[in-house]
């Protein structure tokens, strides 16, 4: 297994593992973007995002390298804290799981928020995923049950917007 930065050749694995995490939480149909999207927002004038990747060797891709996780991620400003990096996903490939690869992504965002010197880093899990509750709790990360995700889609935000 190898872990490195994404580059945009890799954003059609990418993909395909953001469209299998959508599957494993229920929303198959919720993922809209593309892998132009993902190239143009993750490798232009002003990424919006970075990402890592871990690679295997495979049979299936003609001797060749496949990815089979990734951990996206981006900066964020705390008022409170000042830089802190916001962990959008960590996807592993369902063949994967359990071999340790979703923790050495995750301990490769922890070493990157500690080169950048970051104060925190966040991301939400769903409240019925449990395994990654537990790893993440196990980790000595603190799940906040006070806090509420919030959040307003396009069309809350044009009908929000109408009301003005």
């Amino acid at each position: 297994m190898n872990i490195r930065k994404g580059n945009p050749e890799d954003m059609k694995s990418v993909l395909g593992l953001i469209q299998e995490l959508a599957i494993f939480e229920k929303e198959p149909d919720a993922v809209v973007i593309t892998e132009e999207d993902l190239v143009r927002d993750g490798f232009g004038e002003k990424p919006l995002f970075q990402v890592f990747v871990a690679e295997i060797d495979s049979d299936e891709n003609e001797g060749g390298k496949e990815i089979v996780g990734i951990a996206l991620y981006y900066y964020r400003y705390s008022t409170w804290k000042g830089k802190t990096i916001h962990l959008e996903d960590l996807i592993v490939k369902e063949k994967m799981r359990g071999t340790g690869l979703g923790s050495a992504l995750y301990s490769e965002i922890m070493k990157q928020g500690k080169r950048d010197n970051v104060r925190r880093v966040e991301w939400n899990v769903l409240d019925w995923n449990t395994p990654a509750v537990k790893f993440y709790e196990n980790s000595g990360a603190k799940i906040l049950d006070e806090w509420r995700v919030v959040q307003m889609d396009e069309t809350g935000i044009n009908s929000f917007l109408e009301k003005l």
